[in-house]
């Protein structure tokens, strides 16, 4: 009898970003994906969200590799920080792989992993998973998708896709493939919901070319392009419409620099030698040949473009008649700090330009007709949306039951909830751990919800530090208190509110009902209250009691 096959999404459903879902059967599984989210607004101090890997941890052998279907961070920017702790192979496609050895050079992995190379065109055997990558359009090139053979049925999963019949890369979609598998019989679908609000059509990579090449005839003075370091496609398109108006292009931020050069050596990136240009040589042109492509869409503080805008940038000061282009989203979170810097650029006189006001920018996803039709080239008999926020999971949903799947075929389930497939049809399985691991500069998951709330707490109201001395034996006060605040009140604007704290601590120790093995507790419990009386603020206490 064979066993049920088990598809568990550790990431990435009910979510935008850190995508990774197991496909799993008897003692094997492999991963699709493995990538990062930016922080929450409330995530104070934390720089990366990755997928909680309990349950492989708690598995040891059971996941076999993992397949990443393209370049992007919310796919790939995990993988240095599971890796050490679940070293299994990866495959990719050529222009994916070249990202992934960037990253995995800078964290010291790249000789300890083994990396395999894919095309649209491969066939790979992993245990009982035969899997076979086809093409799919997105922001990037050389994205794919993947059909899984599996003893229970054809998984397809979709990667994120649309359906463009003028990409940048010139490779449209193979929609034949999609339909042959579809005449094959798909047990199930898992598509990417990213753009389930949306509906018609997802525009084409051509708007772009067009907004650019218009904003290019128009300018006179220098062109900066923010964009994602790993949108090569979009990097190619400036840099075929700065040729056709005789512009050099110089590249700016350490993770464009670093994929640029990677793309050029694998041929993904084309363009003529003397065309390229340090940033340092900038000051050898006029304005009106010079085109600059960095980082910064996301408002990054350590960005290039952030850093432009905040006149900070040692080798590319912004002035007046600079034009700058923002071809690029904001993801959800980051809204806050790309305005600023948006704000910032108007400060400084530039030109700024973007989805607003222009095209610059076009997702990479399917709105609802392109994954109306995905849904219509496969015809799967089962259907589990993925790669979404929950309402976009439920919509995408909907979508499903429009293309004729019935409602009981169609499972709207979040981070960790399995859904397990054998020969009697679809059921719920158990919850696995799908919680969410926070980096925060070299700690890995060592900050958890306590510190996060300490850390909410301290930025609303501050903390309050009372460092009192008293006899070990008898329990008296011997010296202080003595009252430091940060966050919370400037001492010497609330003298009279820290002597009267600093009196309420005297009597406290002074009146013998406070024991020395409590009296941290006590000027804790009572100074709150006393403050919160006072200010209606609750600032975190901190009581250093030193026996002398």
């Amino acid at each position: 009898m064979k066993e049920p096959l088990r598809i568990v999404p550790l990431s990435g459903a009910g979510e935008v970003g850190k995508n990774m879902t197991l496909i799993e059967y008897g003692d094997d599984a492999i991963a699709i994906d493995c990538g990062l989210m930016f922080p929450e607004n409330d995530m104070l101090g934390i720089d990366l969200v990755i997928p909680d890997t309990t349950y492989l941890l708690d598995n040891p052998g059971l996941l076999k590799a993992i397949l990443l279907t393209h370049g992007h961070e919310d796919h790939i920017g995990a993988l240095p920080y599971i890796l050490p702790d679940i070293p299994v192979p990866l495959y990719a496609t050529r222009l994916t792989q070249g990202l992934i050895e960037v990253k995995l050079k800078e964290a010291k992995l790249l000789d300890k992993i083994e990396l395999n190379t894919i095309t649209s065109e491969s066939v790979i055997e992993i245990g009982p998973f035969k899997i076979e990558p086809f093409h799919v359009c997105h922001s990037i090139p050389d994205a794919v998708g993947y059909a899984i053979h599996t003893p229970q049925g054809l998984v397809i999963h979709t990667g994120e896709y649309k359906f463009d019949d003028t990409p940048a890369d010139g490779r449209p979609a193979d929609l034949d493939r999609l339909r042959r598998y579809g005449d094959e019989g798909v047990l199930v679908l898992l598509s990417d919901s990213t753009n389930a609000e949306r509906p018609g059509h997802t525009p084409s990579e051509q708007i772009v070319s067009a907004a650019f090449e218009e904003i290019f005839d128009e300018t006179r003075g220098r062109i900066i392009i923010a964009t994602f370091a790993s949108n090569i496609s979009r990097i190619q398109q400036v840099i075929n419409i700065a040729m056709r108006h005789n512009r050099k292009l110089a590249v700016v931020g350490r993770s464009m620099v670093d994929n640029v050069k990677m793309a050029r050596e694998l041929g993904y990136l084309t363009a003529p030698e003397d065309m390229i240009i340090h940033v340092d040589d900038l000051d050898d042109y006029p304005d009106n040949q010079i085109a600059i492509v960095c980082t910064g869409t996301q408002g990054e503080p350590t960005s290039a473009l952030v850093r432009m805008a905040n006149n900070e940038h040692r080798q590319v000061r912004l002035r007046e008649g600079d034009t700058v282009i923002l071809s690029a989203t904001a993801i959800p979170g980051n809204e806050e700090l790309v305005h600023r810097t948006l704000n910032n650029l108007f400060r400084l006189g530039a030109d700024v330009i973007y989805q607003s006001l222009r095209p610059v920018h076009v997702s990479g996803h399917a709105s609802q007709d392109e994954q109306l039709q995905m849904l219509q080239l496969t015809r799967p008999k089962y259907f589990i949306p993925i790669q979404g926020e929950y309402r976009m999971l439920v919509l995408h949903g909907r979508l499903g039951q429009a293309a004729g799947i019935p409602p009981e075929n169609i499972w709207v389930i979040e981070n960790g909830q399995v859904i397990e497939f054998d020969e009697e049809g679809a059921f719920p399985g158990e919850v696995v751990a799908n919680g969410q691991i926070l980096v925060d500069g070299l700690g890995i998951g060592d900050v958890g919800k306590v510190v996060l709330r300490d850390r909410r707490l301290l930025s609303r109201d501050g903390f309050v530090a009372v460092v009192v001395a008293i006899d070990e034996r008898t329990g008296e006060l011997v010296e202080g208190p003595d009252i430091i605040s940060r966050g919370f009140v400037y001492v010497r604007d609330s003298e009279e509110l820290i002597e009267e704290a600093k009196e309420r601590v005297i009597d406290l120790l002074e009146s013998g009902a406070t024991h020395r093995d409590t009296a941290a507790n006590v000027i804790k419990n009572n100074l709150s209250q006393f403050l919160y009386q006072r200010t209606r603020r609750n600032p975190m206490i901190f009581p250093v009691v030193l026996e002398v």
